[in-house]
């Protein structure tokens, strides 16, 4: 069978990715089926550093904390820090302790120190503050944006005084307290002041939209993006707050789909920018529906790349990564009727897929979905070829 299928396989490069695609799309995304593998990482760091040189991407984006991203930007733009405090406090997730991570902050800062302002390299997360188990307090975000307006708008124009928020947010441990995930009740996100607090949030954003015609005249641009920044982060963690204290059957499709919703306000404010690269879990990247089990039952939700995609067309791309085996945790050699069994039987260890073809060479025997025996790795659904613009296929995922 895998010579049946080698019309659409090609050798692993950044020429071989554009080639599956019409145009250079102004976000190119690459997923992964699993998280924390330095393999994964390391090919994706190959792939973004040629793309960057050969097809002039000016933002790389990965599934991180926006707000603690602009830590790593400020480092890889600026010089702002050392590599080290970067990688502490600029990834969530305990993204920051992977080497591939830190290969890549390094790269990015190493290419950009000979360039102007103008031609340098960025670097951004585009997931929301938010971790599995709790949801950031919007402190951070809304007193940034707060202060952004205090410092360039007449007073009296301002919904509140800063104080007014200290008092309304209270102790950061309200919003984070991990019960709230498993218990609504334990949430403060439909209390009184959480809900004065999007009035407020709401307003600062009117606010801050009102003014551009002056803002734009006053301010840099980076700073201008940075207070809409601070802005979709504040009210999109007010919402989420909010849901965590529903208690209704669909809370938990709502806060799924909240958090991919932030994901694509944030990258569709990358693509304003222009042309990025981004990375993250397919599941987020896809153009079909997303899914899980939950302890509640099975959640299903429109992912950030369906989102985005609605919304540019063509000028968004998503290549997915599928993999034949992570041994380590207990993924063994892929069943051959699987799409990952076609493909492992493959002589080299990476290939790049053109997803058109192999579904024409597969339509009389398509691939059975792989079912994986670890929570932590989504097999690549053969139902999503039709909505994949390309598949980065990886043999062995494979730890010293």
């Amino acid at each position: 069978m895998a010579t049946d299928i080698k019309d659409a396989v090609h050798a692993f490069d950044a020429a071989a990715v554009m080639r599956l695609l019409p145009t250079r799309p102004r976000l190119l995304a690459l997923g992964e089926p699993t998280h924390g593998e330095d393999t994964l990482l390391d090919l994706r760091n190959e792939l973004f550093r040629q793309l960057v040189e050969q097809e002039g991407y000016t933002t790389i984006a990965i599934e991180s904390d926006c707000m603690m991203g602009l830590v790593v930007d400020d480092y890889v733009a600026s010089g702002t820090g050392t590599l080290d405090e970067v990688m502490e406090h600029g990834f969530s997730h305990d993204w920051g302790a992977s080497a591939g991570n830190r290969e890549l902050v390094r790269w990015m800062r190493a290419h950009n120190e000979s360039r102007p302002a103008s031609e340098r390299l960025h670097f951004a997360g585009f997931d929301g503050p938010l971790e599995i188990t709790a949801a950031a307090s919007p402190r951070q975000a809304l007193t940034a944006l707060h202060a952004y307006l205090t410092t360039r708008v007449d007073a009296d124009l301002l919904p509140c005084t800063a104080e007014t928020l200290d008092g309304l947010l209270g102790a950061d441990d309200r919003w984070t307290n991990p019960a709230a995930m498993m218990d609504p009740s334990q949430s403060m996100g439909q209390s009184a002041e959480a809900g004065r607090l999007r009035l407020l949030a709401d307003d600062l954003v009117a606010l801050l939209d009102a003014q551009t015609p002056h803002l734009i005249t006053t301010t840099s641009r980076d700073d201008l993006d940075r207070a809409r920044l601070y802005g979709r982060t504040a009210t999109g963690l007010l919402r989420y707050h909010h849901w965590m204290a529903d208690t209704s059957p669909a809370r938990m499709t709502r806060l799924c789909a909240l958090r991919d919703l932030m994901m694509s306000h944030n990258l569709l404010a990358l693509a304003a920018r222009g042309p990025a690269l981004l990375h993250a879990q397919n599941s987020h990247l896809q153009r079909e529906k997303s899914s899980m089990q939950m302890w509640q039952g099975r959640v299903e939700w429109w992912s950030a790349g369906a989102l985005v995609s609605a919304q540019l067309g063509k000028e968004y791309a998503f290549v997915a990564t599928a993999l034949g085996t992570i041994r380590h945790q207990g993924v063994d050699t892929p069943p051959p009727n699987t799409l990952e069994g076609l493909l492992y039987e493959l002589p080299d260890d990476r290939y790049v897929i053109n997803p058109p073809q192999l579904t024409t060479t597969l339509a009389d025997t398509p691939p059975a979905p792989r079912v994986s025996p670890w929570f932590g790795y989504a097999p690549f659904d053969p139902a999503h070829l039709a909505d994949s613009d390309g598949i980065v296929f990886v043999k062995d995922i494979l730890r010293s």
